[in-house]
């Protein structure tokens, strides 16, 4: 299957080729999709990988229907929800309330199959009066909120979901992260588009990497994720070869030191008065970590540069689960490791050292910040949530709950002379 798309220099040329009745061309090809083939198993979920502009979006679309290939056909059999760019399948002048019955028509469901759905899909989008306001009043947050409801309510056969889970809070994420679990329980297909790899492990029985519209690898998850991080890691290092003297203010901060680079943003805040440059998880011999082992030692090395004077400048990071709970956490300040003033331009890269306790294994990601002030007051100036995703390898013992306790067993094997056991 194919994707193509015509792309004229100027209107005009668009004209000309009609005129000419396409004897002539004025117009080059745009392959957003190349000779694309792979097929999905009932109660599979399967994932696609890639960076944007890959064809990834344009892939999902074809399965929903919403395009039509230029080449080779897609064939789907079962009813199927589709949530896929911001807002679409919703008419903005109607309703909440409205454009969830007109998406049940449109997968076939009677207004009384609706009426006994409304309340659970109002209750799980969680926007209130609004749903009784025009959809074009909505923020992007609260168009997600509605339209996961609906596609997870109206007991979808195929599910096809394209990175929207990415605009709600973080609250609403993992409430959804845990519904397209248990739809993947029921036996649902799933296909599953999405930059954070950790919930592609999490998720994906297969996984496909696609690379400006061509399929460059596809089969176990771990195998495909693994790839295409790598490829990721080497576009970096490529990136990094660059002269970076215009990141550096001061003559001891050398290039070298500085990291460029933030693998995935979901959501990002502050008052911008420090930029986080980059982030990376190395191993203490300073090679690229590519997962955690349970028991080793990884460096967490941010990079950030002032936008503005900080007199105190804090850098830390969030160590997080696979459902986004806030796992662990630390910063320069509360490890009695002060950094100096910072002017506008100057450049400053902090290194933690972090011993992995026995975790189980899942997927973790690392949120790196920068802030101005102390401990108990101060202002963030930039914050990146999960800005580093890394799989959990598996530990040799069995991990028992979220973690293993170190302790100390002592048995008391002999009872003493004259004592008996009841």
């Amino acid at each position: 299957m194919s994707k193509t798309y015509s792309i004229y220099a100027a209107p005009r040329d668009r004209l000309l080729e009609l005129a000419t009745f396409g004897s002539r061309k004025f117009h080059s090809d745009f392959w957003a999709l190349r000779d694309v083939s792979f097929d999905v198993k009932r109660g599979e979920t399967f994932c696609i990988v890639g960076e944007n502009g890959c064809g990834k979006s344009t892939l999902l679309q074809i399965c929903a229907g919403i395009l039509q290939p230029s080449s080779g056909s897609a064939k789907t059999s079962g009813r199927i929800a589709a949530l896929l760019e911001l807002g679409s399948g919703f008419n903005p002048e109607f309703s909440g309330r409205e454009n969830v019955y007109l998406n049940g028509a449109i997968l076939g469901l009677s207004k009384a199959d609706m009426d006994r759905r409304f309340s659970e899909i109002e209750a799980f989008a969680e926007i209130g009066s609004f749903i009784d306001q025009p959809v074009k009043t909505y923020s992007s947050g609260m168009s997600v909120r509605l339209a996961f409801a609906v596609a997870i309510h109206v007991d979808p056969e195929i599910l096809l979901v394209d990175e929207a889970l990415a605009v709600g809070d973080v609250y609403f994420r993992q409430r959804c992260m845990r519904k397209v679990h248990e739809l993947k329980q029921r036996g649902t297909t799933i296909l599953f588009v999405s930059h954070a790899t950790g919930d592609v492990k999490a998720l994906g029985d297969r996984a496909m990497w696609l690379d400006k519209g061509s399929v460059k690898a596809i089969g176990k998850t771990d195998h495909v994720v693994h790839q295409y991080l790598a490829a990721m890691a080497a576009k970096d290092r490529e990136y990094m070869a660059h002269d970076l003297s215009h990141l550096v203010g001061r003559e001891r901060v050398q290039p070298e030191e500085v990291v460029v680079g933030i693998p995935n943003i979901d959501h990002r805040f502050g008052d911008g008065k420090a930029e986080i440059l980059g982030i990376a998880v190395v191993n203490t011999d300073g090679t690229k970590a590519a997962a955690l082992s349970p028991g080793s030692t990884v460096v967490i090395r941010v990079s950030v540069k002032a936008k503005a004077n900080l007199d105190r400048p804090i850098v830390g990071f969030m160590f997080r689960n696979h459902l986004g709970v806030d796992f662990a956490g630390t910063n320069t300040s509360r490890e009695r490791s002060e950094l100096a003033p910072m002017m506008i331009g100057d450049v400053c890269t902090v290194d933690f050292y972090l011993d992995l306790p026995q975790l189980y294994a899942s997927s973790f990601s690392f949120s790196p910040a920068v802030a101005n002030g102390t401990l108990e007051h101060y202002s963030t100036c930039d914050w990146i949530d999960n800005a580093v995703v890394l799989q959990m390898e598996k530990a040799e013992n069995p991990i028992y709950g979220q973690m293993h306790l170190p302790c100390r067993v002592a048995v008391n094997e002999r009872l003493g002379q004259g004592v008996a056991a009841e």
